[in-house]
């Protein structure tokens, strides 16, 4: 049985009858073609020729003079930057919802402590619940967002460790805020009562913010905890240090450092824009004045 080819064989299919007309000129001319080159066009006389259109070519240098912007924008916040806000779920959660630690008395969220200064307190607050039944533990984060201080978290952290009264009566829990350089110490009842206001007041304005300030983080934690034990034990207090030998120092920039720094800032900021704008152009006139 033969097969039957349909009568008109002479023409293959729509899609392979290309004629051209205005609507096909529309479309492979060279402003609406996403690449830079001519098109052959059958229908095309002799000695017509295709009109070249920068626009359609220089594409990228409107690609260069964007990269260069977005060049200038990132120099720019290198020289000015933004301060960082910090993940939604800080680490002062973690410590929270965590809980008391089960083998040790620090939860050093901010890691600033060494290991022989956790050993240390280990040694002293272990031997201190052992015959006088209280227990302290010791916080460091690196900074606070739910909270507008060191004390406010740390009465948070007592309460959510330790709920009832009975719970919390003999504990003691004091906070390192490592960014604003202070620290608050909070407890149950019995805790407060056998440090003494004196020596809880004392311990907060000198040893944990002084040293602090001065980034000495462990000298401010051992040297808070040694002062609360001889508070407890009744022995003479330790002292701290103080401001007079230990000066704070301001974190404010007077002005004018701020007015050389903003001046370094518009240097170079205009300098890249400058760049971005001007070159693309000039690339562009020195590639037009050739055709």
């Amino acid at each position: 049985m033969g097969t039957i080819f349909p009568p008109h064989t002479h023409t293959l299919s729509p899609l392979f009858n290309i004629k051209a007309s205005s609507s096909s000129r529309t479309l492979l001319s060279p402003s609406n073609s996403i690449f830079c080159f001519k098109p052959i066009i059958p229908s095309l006389k002799k000695n017509q020729t295709l009109s070249f259109k920068p626009s359609s070519c220089a594409s990228w240098l409107n690609h260069a003079q964007q990269g260069l912007a977005a060049l200038a924008i990132s120099l720019a916040l290198n020289f000015n930057p933004i301060l960082y806000t910090g993940n939604a779920f800080a680490s002062e959660f973690d410590v929270l919802n965590e809980g008391p630690p089960k083998e040790t008395y620090v939860v050093d969220d901010a890691g600033v402590l060494s290991r022989v200064t956790r050993s240390d307190l280990k040694r002293l607050l272990s031997d201190l619940e052992s015959r006088k039944n209280f227990h302290i533990n010791f916080v460091t984060v690196r900074k606070l967002t739910s909270k507008a201080d060191a004390f406010e978290y740390a009465d948070q952290v007592l309460e959510r460790w330790y709920p009832s009264i009975e719970e919390g009566n003999n504990k003691g829990i004091v906070v390192l805020v490592t960014s604003q350089k202070e620290g608050a110490i909070t407890g149950g009842p019995a805790f407060v009562q056998a440090v003494g206001e004196k020596v809880l007041d004392a311990t907060v304005s000198e040893n944990l913010p002084v040293l602090a300030t001065d980034e000495k983080y462990n000298e401010a934690i051992y040297s808070t905890a040694k002062r609360l034990v001889a508070a407890i034990d009744g022995l003479p207090d330790p002292g701290g240090p103080t401001f007079k030998d230990n000066k704070r120092e301001s974190n404010f920039k007077s002005r004018e450092e701020t007015e050389e720094k903003r001046g370094q800032f518009s240097l170079v900021v205009g300098g890249l824009l400058v760049i971005a704008f001007v070159v693309p152009m000039a690339q562009y006139y020195a590639y037009v004045s050739k055709k």
